[in-house]
């Protein structure tokens, strides 16, 4: 019998058709990860690191976590936002497109979760 510990989870979320300014906004990308990372209990090992590129403004975030990582890249040229969150053991769903629908303007987000196992079955 497998423990509930030798599994980890990971979803990979597209959202498209953002807003733009949404995606060059330091603020709002700080304010999901701070949303995501206190109602899943996740425990940062350090504050986030951020990178804004030149014009159009798109931004990349990671997060190193007790649990693993989060991470977000953005492409305000496109609309897109790609997030990335690992967690070492399960964790329950989480509102990522009613979330990026409001605070981003996203006409859509495709949610995708993995479960990974770490034992070959």
């Amino acid at each position: 019998m497998k423990s509930e510990s030798a599994a980890g989870c990971e979803w990979v979320i597209e959202a498209y058709g953002c807003t733009p300014a949404a995606l060059s906004s330091l603020g709002q990308l700080e304010a999901l990860f701070d949303r995501v990372v206190g109602d899943l209990a996740l425990k940062p090992v350090r504050p986030a690191l951020w990178h804004r590129f030149p014009e159009p403004g798109g931004v990349t975030g990671v997060c190193l976590l007790g649990e693993s990582h989060l991470a977000v890249h953005t492409f305000p040229e496109h609309g897109s936002l790609c997030l990335n969150l690992f967690c070492c053991r399960p964790r329950p769903e989480w509102d990522f497109v009613g979330y990026l629908k409001k605070e981003f303007g996203a006409r859509s987000v495709d949610v995708r979760r993995m479960d990974r196992p770490y034992q070959q079955p």
